[in-house]
């Protein structure tokens, strides 16, 4: 029996070509990994395989399933209820499949086990989980439903790589268990270690692979110059209730610097780049930027203090309005941190998308890919022309080319204008681009 069969599928927004007379079926247990460079169409065709498409997007050709089909998006907060505990929700979706109270309690913490997930993660709301353990919840509401089909956007995005292990593994039990898989990603490492088929998007069509294709080296770039301090952090602690999830922390960094912060996910990473940012308030310690202490409340920074840090989120797509076009978002930092005209900051943001590989057309974010967003909000933070660049996870969603491309661009700059670059990333392809590590464990700085 075939659980998903596509036929002639075909996509466009307007004028524009996304996908063109795409074919492809599933049989129980089988896995199809579809690979492809950003933008080449991949979550328009995981969407389509669960028979839905973007705003603005048409389809045409047929698409047939059988049995619950289960869906993981690119982005976890696309299924995750920001004022709900995960627990309750999975226990609710649960109920699709099991009867009485019991049933569904302990089918809910099996999905919660076999996505990776500590059963005290139940009580937790999204905004309290790490990008990797939002990404695994978000798994475990697709796992509850027990999917004959299951679609993955980029299912190990913001994961380390001990988790991306066990997801892995995770993955290969539901295929040996009958489940279909249709992963859509870019992680190469990923794509070999599943037994199934693989596929290439390119030029809007889906090709056959025989193998899965290696790319070639990154380049390494000229080492840096690191000159006078730009961020000085002492004794930084944050803390949820009584919970500490960043503790302690000293660090400092160099104009020109660029360093990565790794660790496993949870272990405050992407907490400690929020608090840099005046996004998560901390509960002691002092951030200063050339030597001038900034309050610890975003709202509390004047003009030239919010501009002095910029955030790029994990979740690009979360941090653009759906209804308004990107372009205008990301020539705003311009416009209205270093008060450029309307026209002046648009030419300037078309200018860095370019060098992105971004088309600028004026288009809102559910036009754009994944990884495409991802390079928009980059862009939009290296528009207010920062002293520091916290980057969270910036490459997740893109294909090994426009990796390299945005490293490129992102360190280039960073040099040139002696900026501190300080990036939380799993992504091991970064670390010829930057000139320094830092790990985090258990909320401090080993």
């Amino acid at each position: 029996m075939t659980v998903l069969e596509i036929t002639g599928l075909s996509a466009h927004a307007g004028e524009t070509v996304l996908l063109e007379d795409v074919s492809l079926s599933l049989e129980p247990g089988r896995t199809l990994v579809v690979l492809g460079a950003s933008g080449a169409g991949k979550t328009t065709l995981g969407l389509a395989a669960t028979g839905r498409a973007r705003p603005g997007i048409t389809l045409s050709g047929s698409v047939r399933t059988a049995g619950v089909v289960g869906h993981l998006p690119q982005q976890p907060s696309a299924v995750l209820d920001p004022v709900r505990r995960c627990g309750p929700v999975l226990a609710e979706l649960a109920a699709l499949h099991h009867r009485g109270r019991a049933a569904r309690l302990a089918a809910a913490r099996t999905a919660l086990a076999e996505a990776g997930l500590e059963p005290e993660l139940w009580r937790r709301f999204p905004h309290q989980l790490s990008g990797g353990q939002q990404q695994r919840m978000a798994l475990a509401t697709s796992l509850v439903t027990r999917p004959r089909l299951l679609v993955l956007d980029e299912p190990t995005s913001g994961l380390d790589e001990a988790n991306r292990a066990v997801l892995t593994a995770r993955l290969a039990e539901l295929s040996r268990s009958g489940t279909a898989l249709l992963v859509l990603t870019h992680d190469l490492t990923l794509a070999r270690a599943l037994d199934g088929d693989v596929a290439e998007l390119r030029d809007h069509r889906l090709l056959p692979c025989e193998a899965v294709p290696d790319h070639a080296r990154l380049d390494e770039p000229a080492p840096a110059s690191p000159t006078s301090p730009v961020l000085v952090v002492r004794g930084l602690t944050v803390r949820a209730g009584r919970t500490p999830l960043v503790e302690d922390v000293d660090l400092a960094l160099a104009a020109g610097s660029r360093t990565m912060l790794t660790g496993v996910s949870g272990a405050g990473k992407t907490t400690l780049g929020r608090a840099l940012a005046g996004l998560t308030p901390p509960a002691a310690g002092t951030i200063e930027v050339d030597g001038v202490r900034l309050p610890r409340l975003a709202r509390r920074r004047d003009r030239a203090q919010l501009r002095a840090v910029q955030y790029v989120h994990q979740d690009s797509r979360a941090s653009f309005d759906e209804f308004r076009g990107v372009l205008d978002q990301v020539a705003d930092t311009a416009r209205l941190l270093r008060g450029l005209g309307r026209e002046e900051a648009r030419l300037e943001a078309t200018e860095i998308l370019d060098a992105l590989g971004v088309d600028p057309a004026d288009r809102r974010p559910g036009r754009f890919s994944g990884g495409q967003l991802q390079r928009c909000a980059v862009a939009r933070a290296l528009l207010a022309r920062p002293r520091v660049l916290v980057c969270d996870e910036p490459t997740s969603a893109l294909d090994a080319a426009n990796r390299a491309r945005l490293w490129d661009f992102v360190t280039a700059t960073a040099l040139r204008h002696g900026i501190a670059l300080l990036v939380i990333s799993h992504d091991t392809a970064a670390a010829p681009f930057v000139d320094g590590t830092l790990t985090m464990s258990g909320g401090r700085l080993a």
